[in-house]
């Protein structure tokens, strides 16, 4: 049996120019997790996905937006810095136009900041995996 841990982060705000500093650790045995930034669960800016092995992709990172409910256009990268039990941390950055993001071995990825804000309430984390911190500066 696999036991899926899902965390939401409340009374936190990420806005334009700060840094969201995370650290993970995969399970052992981790198809998946995700990072969702945004407003509420219907509208949801980055949805940063690592794929061990999920939904037909392997060792794939996918990134989504969720607008009024509604999945907008996949992005993948194959850029795939993520080791099952391993301990990790990555950067994101935001602006009005992208999201930047710091992968544990140092790649630089950005990912369209399609609902254009700059100001982001709503972070939910899930999947096989365990929050070591979260901090935004």
């Amino acid at each position: 049996m696999k036991i899926t841990c899902i965390r939401k982060v409340t009374d936190m705000t990420f806005k334009e120019g700060q840094e969201f500093k995370i650290r993970i650790k995969p399970s052992e045995d981790c198809n998946s997790f995700s990072i969702n930034i945004g407003h509420d669960p219907d509208n949801i800016a980055m949805h940063f996905n690592p794929r061990f092995d999920a939904g037909g992709d392997t060792n794939t990172i996918v990134f989504n937006t969720l607008s009024g409910g509604s999945w907008g256009d996949e992005l993948r990268e194959e850029n795939f810095p993520f080791v099952r039990g391993e301990e990790c941390k990555f950067y994101i950055n935001l602006s009005m136009e992208h999201f930047y993001i710091k992968l544990p071995d140092g790649t630089m990825l950005n990912f369209p900041n399609r609902l254009g804000d700059v100001k982001y309430k709503y972070f939910n984390i899930g999947g096989q995996a365990r929050i070591i911190g979260i901090k935004i500066k």
